[in-house]
């Protein structure tokens, strides 16, 4: 088993910047890839960014060059820095945890990012 615990949500201006944490704990031996995924009110949940345990990225076009995905180890967490936030990157922000098998899914409880224009 695996817990993650997102943290640093909130309510920003448009322009503004935050830093969304999350942090795993429990059999987090086997985390291949972290990743953060977002959920706007009545639209699907979608890959915001991703990061492997060799350090690679990915990002969703909407968000390239304005978020920035990392890992401390040390701590075991996993942050979002978000630059530049608009109005449509209001959304429930989720921490997902992948392993080497399909079993090995787990989710964050999300935390709330409100932009106001």
């Amino acid at each position: 088993q695996v817990q993650l615990v997102e943290s640093g949500g909130g309510l920003v201006q448009a322009g503004g910047s935050l830093r969304l944490s999350c942090a795993a704990s429990g059999s987090i031996f086997s985390i291949n890839a972290m990743s953060w995924y977002r959920q706007a009110p009545g639209k699907q949940r979608e890959l915001v960014a991703a990061i492997t345990s060799g350090g690679s990225t990915n990002y969703a076009d909407s968000v390239k060059g304005r978020f920035t995905i990392s890992r401390d180890n040390a701590k075991n967490t996993v942050y979002l820095q978000m630059n530049s936030l608009k109005p449509e990157d209001t959304a429930v922000y989720y921490c997902r945890a992948l392993g080497p098998v399909v079993e090995y899914d787990y989710w964050g409880q999300g935390t709330q990012v409100t932009v106001s224009s």
